[in-house]
């Protein structure tokens, strides 16, 4: 959860490489049944965070996840109730957060993320729907151009990787939820 990054004078050098794009002849395994994802995007510090959803949206329909619906709210502690809402009404198999948490002086950035992600945590444990996150905190976080640069590349990793994730729990929970039907498990 916790980034660390250095010094802004010496960050050129130590700046995350581009996500390596995927082999466009690499096929997914497709699923069953149509797939529905909520995708959570925090507006603080949009202009980061919405490299998430960006590269998170394209990775997502190259495994087959076609039904992304995305909804913002004002920061990630908001994150957490609009997950809930939307895991209740059964409408999507899964459920992906975005969101970046910096010290702003008002609460410690330490207790907002642990709220958020202990939070979407009960949230998919109470509801059996997935629930992913790209919410992030890093340890240092300045309104330089190098941060913003460096968090906007490693926000747009994180997209594919939540995205990669997503898709193989959903493969592994049809899989499960087949053969719990089957009798074989449970």
């Amino acid at each position: 959860m916790n980034q660390m990054l250095q010094d802004p004078q010496t960050e050129t050098s130590q700046v995350a490489p581009p996500p390596v794009p995927q082999d466009p002849a690499t096929e997914h395994p497709r699923f069953a049944k149509p797939q529905r994802v909520a995708f959570v995007q925090a507006c603080w510090h949009r202009d980061v965070v919405e490299e998430a959803r960006i590269a998170f949206v394209k990775e997502a329909e190259a495994r087959h996840l076609t039904h992304v619906d995305v909804f913002e709210v004002p920061g990630s502690f908001e994150i957490p109730l609009h997950a809930q809402i939307l895991a209740k009404t059964r409408r999507y198999t899964a459920i992906v957060a975005a969101g970046l948490v910096v010290d702003g002086g008002i609460y410690r950035h330490e207790f907002v993320a642990d709220t958020v992600i202990k939070a979407l945590m009960d949230v998919q444990l109470r509801t059996e729907v997935p629930v992913f996150s790209a919410v992030l905190t890093p340890q240092q976080f300045h309104e330089t151009e190098v941060h913003y640069d460096f968090f906007r590349r490693h926000f747009a990793i994180k997209g594919v990787e939540v995205a990669e994730a997503c898709a193989n729990t959903l493969h592994g929970l049809e899989r499960l939820r087949g053969q719990v039907a089957a009798g074989i498990v449970g």
